[in-house]
C-alpha cells in the first residue's frame, strides 16, 4: 500500500526557514511526479509546488516562488520542501500527494506555523 510520511513542521518565526521531507514507499518512487499541497484553516486545498519524475522539471504556487524549492531524491524515495523567508499566511497543514494510476495518495501532513 502507498505510503507518504511527512516530517518537518514545526513554529517558525517570519523570515525563517524550514524543510519539510516526505518519505515515501510501496510504489516506484521515482516513476512518479509528486506534490506539496498545503490547506490552512477553513481553506481549500492549494498546490504549492509540483516536481517530475526525476526532478528536472518543477512548478510553483505564484505565492511561494521565489521562496520554496522543490526537490526529490529518488535513490532515498524522498521528496523535500525548503521553505524560505516563511510569512505568517504560509501556515497550513503542508501534505506530500502522489498521483498514481489516477488515484490520489497522501501523507498524514506536518503543521507548520508562523508567527512571531
Amino acid at each position: 500500500q502507498v505510503h507518504l510520511v511527512e516530517s518537518g513542521g514545526g513554529l517558525v518565526q517570519p523570515g525563517g526557514s524550514l524543510r519539510l521531507s516526505c518519505a515515501a514507499s510501496a510504489f516506484p518512487f521515482s516513476s512518479y511526479p509528486m506534490n506539496w499541497y498545503r490547506q490552512a484553516p477553513g481553506m481549500e486545498r492549494e498546490l504549492v509546488a509540483a516536481i517530475s519524475s526525476t526532478g528536472g522539471s518543477t512548478n510553483y504556487a505564484d505565492s511561494v516562488k521565489g521562496r520554496f524549492t522543490i526537490s526529490r531524491d529518488n535513490a532515498k524515495n524522498t521528496m523535500y520542501l525548503q521553505m524560505s523567508t516563511l510569512k505568517p499566511e504560509d501556515t497550513a497543514v503542508y501534505y506530500c500527494n502522489a498521483r498514481i494510476r489516477g488515484v490520489h495518495y497522501w501523507g498524514q501532513g506536518t503543521q507548520v506555523t508562523v508567527s512571531s
